[in-house]
Order: C-alpha cells, then sequence, then structure tokens
C-alpha cells in the first residue's frame, strides 16, 4: 500500500535501506522504480520530493557520509596514536560489513563546481577531519598529511571491499589480517612523519575528499 505522508527524509531512508539489503553493489544500482516499489507509490510521485535519480543518491550519500562520521567520532573519542588508528580502523570496517550499500555512497566524490554538491562536499570534509585528528598525533609534517590520510583510507577500503566481495579465498582468520594491515600501515604513517617529502603537493578531490 502506499505511504500516507511521503517526504524527502522518507524516500531518502527508503532509498538507504534498500542499498543496504542489496549490498555493496546496491548503491550503484539503484533506481528510482526500485525506491517507488519500496515506499509503494509509482515514480512519478518521486519527484514531488526529489528532483532525479542524482538527487536521490546525492541524499543518500550525504546522510551516509554524516553516518560514517559519527561511528568514526565514537570510536576516535578520548583516545590518540596507535590506539586511535586502531578504533577508527575497526570502525570504518564494521560500518562497511553492517551498511554495505551506504559505504559504498561514502565513495561518491562531490564536485566542487556543482552548488548541489556543496552539502555531500562539507559532509565529506568532517569525514578527513576526523581522520587527519587521529593522524595529527604522528606530527606529520603538513606536508604528508594528506599522503598519510590517503594511504590509510586505501588500505581500509581495499581490504573491507574485497571482505564484502568475498575476495578472500583462503580460510584463514580474516580478523588477524585486518589487524596485521592496521597494525602495518600505523607503521607507515610513523616513517611517514619521520621521512622528509621529496615530492610536489598535489591538490584536488578524491573519494570522500581526502
Amino acid at each position: 500500500m502506499p505511504r500516507v505522508g511521503l517526504t524527502r527524509a522518507g524516500v531518502i531512508a527508503a532509498g538507504i535501506e534498500l542499498v543496504d539489503r542489496q549490498g555493496l553493489a546496491g548503491f550503484a544500482d539503484l533506481t528510482l522504480a526500485s525506491v517507488a516499489a519500496e515506499v509503494g507509490v509509482a515514480v512519478p510521485s518521486l519527484y514531488k520530493h526529489v528532483s532525479s535519480l542524482a538527487d536521490l543518491r546525492r541524499g543518500i550519500a550525504v546522510d551516509s557520509v554524516e553516518s560514517l562520521t559519527l561511528a568514526l567520532t565514537r570510536a576516535t573519542t578520548g583516545r590518540s596514536g596507535r590506539d586511535a588508528v586502531g578504533a577508527m580502523s575497526h570502525a570504518l570496517r564494521s560500518f562497511a560489513l553492517e551498511h554495505p550499500g551506504r559505504y559504498a555512497a561514502t565513495q561518491v566524490a562531490a564536485n566542487p563546481r556543482d552548488p548541489d554538491d556543496a552539502p555531500l562536499s562539507a559532509r565529506s570534509a568532517d569525514t578527513v577531519a576526523v581522520i587527519a585528528a587521529v593522524l595529527r598525533a604522528f606530527d606529520l609534517p603538513p606536508e604528508r598529511m594528506i599522503d598519510a590520510i590517503r594511504m590509510l583510507r586505501s588500505a581500509l577500503h581495499g581490504f573491507v571491499v574485497l571482505e564484502l566481495g568475498s575476495g578472500f579465498g583462503l580460510p584463514d582468520d580474516l580478523d588477524r589480517s585486518f589487524e596485521v594491515m592496521v597494525e602495518t600501515v600505523t607503521s607507515g604513517v610513523e616513517r611517514l612523519a619521520a621521512s622528509v617529502p621529496s615530492v610536489p603537493v598535489l591538490t584536488g578531490q578524491d573519494g570522500i575528499s581526502g
């Protein structure tokens, strides 16, 4: 039956529920028809609340990035150094495993030239700020901060995507492998902090924004 009193927030919430239920590919495979069926209305009725599929995806991405940032903030509050990196890493992995569709939505890069992407850009900056705050305890030179953020994000993202996609076929303990990876990357951050920059610093946006 059609939902009474459907709102934009309700449509976005339905989209979030749908993408998570469909797994890691849920966000990429999202359609207005699938969301309309989820809420029990015809597709044209959705246009009262979202202007397009891109608008709906943007709303889901904003909400998802906010949720991930909150999870990382809660995990790292009161922690520092290696302890904070470990807690943040586990929080990101848990979020991805529990909300695969939403995790995929957090990987959408905001277009800095599109005013409609401003909320997503702002929320993404909040996520990067949490990661940067954790890494600041390592006394990284300013020139190395973006390198460290990208290194940590890349390692975590690669692991969780492979895990979500059943890309680890061997029976060995995944939790142990994850711990080894986090430990190794953290040691890499420490070495990076002690290194002297030898390459020019580039600016730009990719992924969440760092």
